[in-house]
């Protein structure tokens, strides 16, 4: 044969050959795939469907706006997306928006620094609520594709069953009773499965760059979960090592931990830009009362591994009934060998029992005891029951005598969990059909297990219920648990809108504001105060510069000083909100103070409407001059004097009432306007013929800002009528009698002497004063940490405080002052992430070396 032909010839077969290679690795990656996907379109499904069996939003028309959803999640995201897009007046280190001022970088790294997050921007202003909807179901399916990826890689087994579990895990009752509305933790979720595969990667010397990289998304994503998610991650590392073949020897065991351990901690090096920010931002953030942790009654734990069951006061832990019964099958099935059947028990029944005990409480939740939902770690647990599930059936179905003990152990939890105050009806009738399905899904699931897997070469001879039976019984396998699931989420989330408080939807009303606010806005000339909007949080869903803020990083500093100045809170401080009161608006320069009154009820199940209103009023600038010493003001430490020290201007007067029953006196001047100022009072005020106003204080949790009564009439007589609701508690000077003469006198002072021009950029505000000013410069915003200041062309350095607000000295040289603010530990933190990301290079060059090798 000539040369030439079989030249030709070679190179059709090297094409050949290297076609047939892509197509194989095409084939090995849709294999690699499939599982995850259909995990996460199956779990994307039911989530929706549970959402839509609830009649909840966007799937109906009542609100899931409950709790900290409404008030802190959702805003947070409007203004993300407002921030991407760069409609905000402030940039990634400072929010003017909220609380006069506040560290946005902090509040990024705790709620909005996922990469899912980044998905607002492709929606509307308007459909902010859908977009946090996507949001939550997208990090859900990731969850799910996340399990459905680990599971093969822990033990090979059918891709379906894959599937099914990662959908368990992801809509465990720990997502639908908690997840869901605080979809920051939703990142813990997804990062679990990810970081158990960091450890496979280690323990088997793969992929030590890939590695890190993955533990620092996962901590970039939200730290607080990652931290519990990389705990469960080397329980089950620790059990891999001790139980997989590829790792025997002590020597290999020790390698393999090494390993992980380098990645763990360059990974969250490289995260320590942001999470060391966020870090020392809980340092100074209003502390909230401290907790006793109070273990669950074992039955209640035992109810909540059940379908429909709801609680904050014991742990989330259903993964669907045939998840949980295949996991109780593990201890027994004999196709599974002993050393794993014991590390997993073992590991499994650790970290039941150490939800339960106070050390190991404080553990799971980095040495500090959480308010409100306690188990917040519950979701490792669920992970490591889907393990274990996976484990037992990933071989094969358990024998029957096996799955009956399964069973049975199941319905001994049920039956010692029957009296628990955590039973929904619904519970059990869900658990008894899930049982049924998955017990029909077992002589098919059986039958084809007898058959065995045939090669493609005898696939044409083999009988048609070779292929059918597998798929009836992922069929019936489904089905539980999409039933589970949807009664699960429907019941649970009518029972947390009944019980909980809630917000409603983003409506006309908010829009009204927006469009009000935006209209009005003059910053930094003046603030806007957008007033109460339902649902909290109001100047991140509607705009403006208000006091309204409600954020787990709440500056101590923030809390006090508008707390002593007669502002209200919610949230243990964590949540200041508006204080409409003319003395407030001149402190903090606040030019324009929306008003509104809803036109209907505000319903969970309709949008909200109101009418808006706009009032401008002459405020001082932002940026004012206090003269050297304390002026001579009312002495005490009511609000009122305390506004009148940081106005430098006596503006009311303080009378001391009399008390009779419910009943106070006391004479003001004719004409002032009267004020009531009890922070701790639950139930109404009213000036003798005016209508009753409202307090709600219910300490430590809700502090009743100060409000007006009324117009003192010509006689000056003064009788408030009290309409208490429990015992009265109500401070030494409750009353100010507010006289708008002084007031408008003080106004015109601080305005006249002055900033002359102000200039507020991202971070930085610089004013320009009249010449010859002497005493200290005050800047409208609370002295938090990370504000370093200067008069003139000195050097910045941290800001001094007056009265709780930023203040500079000035020595009557200086014609400027300029702020600026830095969120503390981003130095801290950029040199550590720079010292890992040499730690990966490193890394990357030696694995190269010994790939070479």
């Amino acid at each position: 044969m000539p040369p030439a032909v079989e030249a030709a010839r070679a190179e059709d077969e090297t094409v050949r050959d290297e076609a047939e290679r892509h197509r194989g690795d095409g084939r090995r990656r849709f294999a690699v795939l499939r599982a995850p996907a259909a995990a996460a379109l199956l779990t994307a499904v039911l989530f929706c469907l549970a959402t839509r069996l609830s009649r909840t939003y966007p799937f109906g028309p009542v609100t899931r706006n409950t709790v900290d959803l409404g008030q802190q999640y959702l805003p947070f995201h409007a203004y993300w997306r407002a921030f991407l897009l760069g409609e905000t007046h402030g940039d990634a280190f400072l929010n003017w928006n909220s609380g006069f001022g506040s560290n946005f970088l902090g509040d990024i790294g705790t709620y909005l620094s996922s990469p899912f997050d980044l998905l607002v921007v492709l929606f509307p202003a308007d459909r902010v609520e859908l977009a946090l909807y996507v949001v939550t179901t997208a990090k859900i399916a990731a969850a799910a594709a996340a399990m459905a990826l680990l599971l093969p890689r822990l033990r090979p087994g059918p891709w379906p069953v894959a599937a099914v579990l990662g959908t368990a895990y992801a809509l465990s009752g720990w997502t639908l009773d908690h997840g869901s509305t605080v979809p920051m933790w939703l990142d813990g979720l997804v990062a679990l499965p990810l970081l158990c595969l960091v450890g496979e990667w280690a323990r088997t010397g793969r992929r030590p760059v890939l590695g890190p990289l993955v533990v620092a998304l996962a901590w970039i994503a939200n730290f607080y979960t990652a931290y519990m998610a990389t705990l469960g991650a080397a329980v089950v590392l620790a059990v891999r090592l001790l139980t997989a073949e590829e790792t025997a020897g002590a020597r290999r065991r020790l390698a393999g931990a090494l390993r992980a351990a380098r990645s763990v901690l360059i990974g969250i090096g490289l995260a320590a830009p942001l999470v060391t920010v966020v870090f020392l931002a809980t340092k100074v953030a209003d502390p909230t009362p401290g907790t006793v942790f109070a273990p669950a009654p074992w039955t209640d734990v035992l109810a909540r591994f059940l379908p429909a069951t709801a609680s904050v006061a014991s742990p989330a832990l259903f993964v669907g009934t045939p998840a949980l019964a295949l996991a109780l099958t593990l201890p027994f099935n004999r196709a599974v060998a002993p050393r794993v059947r014991a590390a997993l028990t073992a590991a499994i029944v650790l970290v039941t029992l150490s939800l339960q005990w106070e050390p190991t409480h404080l553990l799971w939740h980095a040495g500090a005891s959480p308010n409100g939902i306690p188990y917040r770690q519950a979701f490792v647990l669920c992970g490591l029951v889907i393990v274990a599930a996976w484990f037992s059936v990933a071989r094969g179905v358990p024998r029957p005598v096996v799955l009956l003990v399964g069973v049975a152990l199941l319905g001994a939890l049920a039956w010692t969990a029957r009296g628990s105050a955590e039973i929904d009806r619904w519970t059990f009738p869900a658990s008894g059909a899930a049982v049924l399905l998955a017990l029909a899904a077992v002589p098919l699931a059986l039958a084809a297990d007898r058959r065995g897997p045939a090669s493609p070469s005898r696939s044409a001879g083999r009988p048609p219920g070779a292929r059918v039976l597998p798929v009836l019984a992922v069929v019936l396998l489904v089905a539980a648990q999409a039933g589970e699931v949807a009664v699960s989420g429907k019941r649970i989330e009518e029972q947390r809108r009944n019980e909980v408080s809630w917000s409603p939807r983003v409506g006309p009303w908010q829009e009204t504001a927006a469009a009000e606010t935006a209209r009005a806005d003059a910053w930094p000339r003046y603030r806007t105060d957008p007033g109460e909007v339902p649902g909290g949080n109001d100047v991140l869903l509607v705009g403006g510069q208000g006091a309204d803020y409600y954020s787990s990083l709440t500056s101590d500093v923030t809390s006090r000083t508008l707390d002593s100045l007669g502002f209200g809170h919610y949230a243990k401080g964590r949540h200041p909100i508006s204080l409409d009161n003319p003395v407030a608006d001149a402190l903090f320069s606040i030019g324009t103070r929306l008003r509104s009154e809803p036109t209907e009820p505000v319903r969970q199940d309709a949008l909200p409407r109101a009418t808006v209103t706009a009032t401008t009023t002459p405020v001082p600038p932002l940026v004012t001059v206090r003269p050297a010493g304390r002026p001579a003001t009312h002495p005490g430490d009511s609000a009122f004097a305390r506004q009148e020290r940081l106005l430098g201007a006596d503006v009311y007067e303080l009378p001391a009432p009399s008390r009779t029953g419910r009943t106070l006196a006391a004479r003001c001047p004719a004409g002032s306007q009267l004020w009531f100022w009890a922070p701790e009072y639950q139930g109404t005020a009213a000036l003798a013929g005016e209508r009753p106003v409202d307090f709600d204080g219910e300490p430590p949790s809700v502090r009743a800002p100060m409000r007006a009564l009324g117009t003192v009439p010509d006689s000056g007589a003064v009788r408030i009528d009290l309409g208490p609701e429990g015992a009265v508690r109500l401070p030494r000077e409750p009353i100010g009698c507010l006289v708008r003469a002084r007031l408008d006198s003080a106004v015109r002072r601080l305005t006249a002497g002055g900033a002359t021009r102000v200039r507020a950029t991202g971070h930085t505000v610089t004013a320009q004063l009249p010449p010859g000013s002497e005493g200290t410069a005050v800047l409208a915003a609370p002295r938090i940490s990370g504000w370093r200041c200067a008069a003139g062309d000195a050097d910045p350095r941290p800001a001094r405080a007056y009265e709780g607000l930023v203040a500079v000295p000035l020595d009557g040289r200086a014609s400027t002052v300029s702020c600026s603010f830095r969120p503390p530990g981003l130095k801290l933190g950029g040199a550590v992430g720079a010292t890992a990301l040499l730690a990966l290079a490193l890394t990357w060059l030696a694995h190269r070396r010994r790939a070479r090798r």
